[in-house]
């Protein structure tokens, strides 16, 4: 079973980088997607967890399995964006993240969307439970 539920954002801010973008310096789509995914790995940064630990101490990894986006309008080389995350679900094996990204200048809406992740075995290639800890972290500092 899963709850769903609106909370606190987690925002991080980042700067528009020349590799990000088209030859018109337009932020290519598929570039919001990493900077909704360095905004994760920062949260849990900020909450004593890393990637690595995930797959060496838990022996697990976080594949996205859905993954939404909406766009609005672009960003451009030389912007700053702040991307914000909420958790909007949670259960045993599953978190979704909301996300936005907004303009850092203007505070314009850039997109919105969501990601979905799940547990999955590094050993059995199947979904599994996230770690308790994780899930209590995730839950406190973005509820």
């Amino acid at each position: 079973m899963s709850e769903r539920g609106v909370g606190m954002v987690f925002t991080v801010d980042m700067p528009v980088r020349w590799v990000d973008t088209d030859a018109l310096r337009v932020v290519h789509y598929s570039n919001y997607f990493r900077y909704v995914e360095a905004a994760e790995e920062e949260l849990y940064r900020s909450l004593g967890f890393t990637f690595k630990e995930l797959n060496e101490k838990y022996k697990i990894a976080v594949p996205r399995v859905e993954a939404f986006c909406r766009y609005e309008a672009p960003a451009r080389y030389g912007d700053v964006v702040t991307v914000r995350l909420q958790l909007s679900e949670k259960a045993e094996k599953i978190l979704r993240y909301d996300f936005e990204i907004h303009r850092k200048s203007d505070g314009e809406l850039l997109c919105s969307g969501y990601l979905k992740i799940i547990g999955l075995d590094l050993g059995t290639w199947k979904a599994t439970a996230l770690p308790a800890d994780l899930i209590a972290k995730v839950a406190s500092a973005l509820k």
